[in-house]
């Protein structure tokens, strides 16, 4: 896909890139890059620890379904309550 992109090409890049963002944003936006990679490779290294770990419960199903057994919520909206008419 980029194997056409010589060493002009890349330069014309990097400078249509320095204008458009400016040369004070740059360093910034390096930064914000680099934390979302590294953000992004602990997220895949958690997901591949949780996949490698064996269930402790193999053969039972988890319920995804919500917990009603939990009391419904006594605190009225402005819709039960009686409006005052002057």
């Amino acid at each position: 896909m980029f194997g056409n992109l010589n060493g002009w090409h890349l330069l014309i890049l990097l400078a249509v890139i320095l204008l458009l963002f400016g040369a004070a944003k740059l360093p910034a936006l390096a930064k914000s890059v680099g934390q979302s990679a590294r953000v992004f490779r602990g997220e895949m290294k958690a997901m591949k620890e949780e996949d490698d770990k064996p269930s402790t419960a193999a053969g039972t199903a988890t319920s995804t379904t919500p917990d009603t057994s939990a009391p419904a919520s006594t605190t009225s909206s402005p819709a039960d309550t009686p409006e005052a008419k002057p």
